[in-house]
């Protein structure tokens, strides 16, 4: 007795599956991406029109740490302390004891956290849906 079983409808899972973290990968790279450039200009608005800073938003950038599928993705963002009035960062932020402080980058990770989550969770469904 002989069986013959079809398994190409299994085989073509099992790719698709394997090739879910890296699709998945991607997609949290772009919306980790797409996020860290909106906190930086959301900064940036509101850390704009100090009249003892008015170069301060300038200095606010960010960079993005993509270190490969299965480890993760970072994004630092804030002042660059090289760049001019970079240095204020802190003071601005946290003020001193003579000076109040300045929030702006603080709310501007308020205001897109929910959309940071959205997209990571939009990440894993595309990538399981096979879409990136």
């Amino acid at each position: 007795m002989n069986i013959d079983l079809d398994a190409s409808d299994v085989n073509r899972l099992r790719a698709h599956l394997e090739q879910v973290p890296a699709d998945a990968h991607r997609n949290l790279v772009k919306a980790t991406e797409f996020s860290a450039r909106g906190i930086k200009d959301t900064s940036r608005e509101f850390a704009s029109g100090l009249a003892h800073a008015p170069d301060y938003p300038q200095a606010i950038t960010y960079d993005v740490d993509d270190r490969g599928a299965g480890d993760g993705v970072a994004a630092e963002i804030g002042p660059e302390k090289e760049r001019r009035q970079g240095a204020l960062g802190n003071i601005l932020e946290y003020g001193t004891i003579n000076n109040p402080p300045y929030a702006h980058l603080g709310p501007a990770l308020d205001i897109w956290t929910p959309d940071w989550e959205h997209g990571l969770e939009k990440a894993a469904a595309d990538a399981l849906d096979g879409r990136t």
